[in-house]
């Protein structure tokens, strides 16, 4: 918020002129025109056994959808596509296609460019949500089953969704005011403009069979135990509400702040201008979430922004064309540093000491010397964490997150669990949505066994 202790420790809204900010955060990626996705199509080798479908997550028939669109019919890829992944829209948006379905496609072996996938089915999927028609799913007869879903992310509307189709009664409950996980608060603003994430929701709950509970957290307002004796079956798709401490001291200075409270709070925003930023911000981390927060810190006016991570750029969670389209915008990334100590003074942010680390034996160590970089806003982005208090004591969990089988089952009887709550996934939304799709299989064969 912009304060009065904000303002005087350099943090300040509407730096810019107020058409600027509708330049700077407009859609990052322009979709292709019907000229470019039909000449994009036609790329396509139509591979039989396709590795590009072999990398999707949630197994696309990448070839199929791709063929449709080169025959003009986009309703038809559409299907193809919402078939497989029901939030293939905005995987279409934020999927790191360069190292998924893209990294895999055979064009990479001939020539420089692979086709691009992501923009074909973004293609597809907004042709669709522009003129839906006829509703692409039916359900089916209903099979008297109710199943709650806590969590309305990609993994709680994917289950969701699939149950509902196969006839179940579901209630999902979600602890915020909005549907969508981090689709909507997580996400940065120039990746899913026009408010396309709650577009998705609402068609996506057009199915029926779907009862909305908003303002509702597992601990808080609703018990494991309270649902599993109401409900046949529990799914949860809870994400990481925690969020990782730098490891060393942190003040209680004005312009410290967790890079996900930063982003759900732009992403929220009626009116950007309003919006504080610091003329210096340093953002701690080396993913997905340190560059949005980055990259919407100079998009909001911030003069010099930079990413600072404790080991090289082969190492960072933050894919190759992410790091680059954050120096692309401004940003400096510093590798090999780690946060030594927050400076502040009478209660604001004033900087960060690092100590500069290397590789020792296999080991990250410090080498000896430190730096500072001054700043009146500092974003902590170094990984989130699984609130495990709230599902109890009876879930097995592995390395933090949620232990399950292959199919999203936990250790409890009637509870599966997906999305970035459950161990041995890479956080990414289209992976959340394929648990949740697995799941949804899943707790449908126990329920008409």
């Amino acid at each position: 918020m912009d304060t009065p202790a904000s303002r005087a420790c350099g943090i300040h809204a509407a730096r810019l002129n107020l058409a600027d900010y509708a330049v700077n955060f407009g859609d990052a990626h322009p979709p292709l025109t019907r000229a470019q996705a039909l000449i994009e199509a036609e790329r396509c080798y139509y591979c039989h056994d396709a590795p590009c479908a072999t990398a999707c997550p949630t197994g696309i028939d990448i070839p199929s959808f791709i063929h449709r669109i080169a025959q003009d019919n986009n309703r038809g890829a559409a299907r193809a596509i919402l078939e497989a992944n029901p939030l293939g829209g905005m995987c279409a948006r934020v999927c790191p296609t360069e190292v998924l379905c893209e990294q895999a496609c055979v064009r990479n072996t001939n020539e420089d460019k692979p086709v691009e996938i992501g923009s074909l089915q973004r293609y597809a999927t907004d042709a669709f949500f522009a003129q839906p028609g006829a509703p692409l799913f039916q359900r089916a007869a209903a099979t008297g089953k109710r199943v709650a879903v806590v969590g309305a992310g990609p993994a709680g509307l994917a289950c969701a969704h699939g149950l509902a189709v196969r006839g179940h009664d579901v209630v999902l409950f979600e602890a915020r005011p909005k549907l969508g996980g981090l689709n909507e608060y997580g996400l940065a603003s120039y990746k899913t403009t026009n408010n396309f994430a709650q577009k998705e929701v609402e068609w996506l709950l057009s199915i029926g069979g779907i009862e909305v509970r908003t303002g509702q957290q597992l601990g808080r307002d609703i018990t494991l135990d309270s649902l599993l004796s109401a409900y046949d079956a529990v799914f949860l798709g809870l994400g990481l509400q925690g969020v990782n401490a730098l490891g060393v001291a942190e003040p209680t200075a004005t312009g410290l702040r967790n890079a996900v409270d930063f982003i759900a709070e732009l992403r929220q925003s009626t009116d950007l201008s309003a919006l504080p930023v610091g003329r210096r911000v340093v953002v701690i981390g080396g993913g997905m979430t340190a560059v949005d927060a980055a990259v919407q810190s100079r998009k909001l006016g911030a003069e010099e922004v930079a990413i600072v991570y404790r080991r090289g750029a082969e190492a960072m969670s933050a894919s190759a064309v992410e790091q680059q389209w954050a120096q692309t915008n401004g940003v400096t990334i510093r590798h090999w540093a780690a946060p030594k100590e927050v400076l502040s003074e009478n209660g604001a942010v004033k900087g960060v000491r690092f100590a500069a680390t290397a590789l020792s034996g296999g080991k990250l160590v410090e080498t000896g010397e430190t730096f500072t970089l001054e700043a009146d806003m500092v974003l902590k982005a170094i990984g989130q964490t699984f609130v495990a208090e709230p599902v109890g004591s009876r879930i097995a969990l592995e390395g933090g997150r949620i232990a399950t089988d292959a199919e999203g089952q936990t250790s409890l009887p009637r509870v599966w669990a997906g999305g970035d709550c459950r161990v041995g996934g890479r956080d990414l939304t289209v992976e959340a949505v394929e648990h949740g799709k697995v799941a949804a299989v899943s707790i449908h064969a126990a329920l008409m066994a």
